[in-house]
C-alpha cells in the first residue's frame, strides 16, 4: 500500500433535498470535480454523501459543490 493510500480519510455529509438516483448522480458529479476527491457515493434515502479523499476537504467547498447541483449541506 502506498503512503498516499494510508491517508485517505472518509467523511459523510448530510444532504438536504436528494430524492432520486438523478440526484444522487448530480451530487456525486459536483464533489468529485473537487481536488483530491477518489471516490462519492450519495444515497438519497437517508441523505448521505460519503467522500473519500486524499487529505481533509474545506467544508465550504463542498457546500458550494453541493449548492451548485441545487441541494442543500445539512
Amino acid at each position: 500500500m502506498t503512503a498516499e493510500a494510508q491517508t485517505e480519510l472518509t467523511t459523510v455529509y448530510q444532504v438536504k433535498g436528494m430524492t432520486c438516483g438523478h440526484c444522487e448522480g448530480a451530487v456525486s458529479g459536483e464533489i468529485s470535480g473537487l481536488p483530491g476527491v477518489t471516490s462519492v457515493t450519495a444515497v438519497a434515502k437517508t441523505g448521505e454523501v460519503t467522500v473519500v479523499s486524499a487529505s481533509p476537504l474545506d467544508r465550504e467547498a463542498v457546500r458550494a459543490a453541493v449548492d451548485e447541483a441545487g441541494y442543500e449541506l445539512a
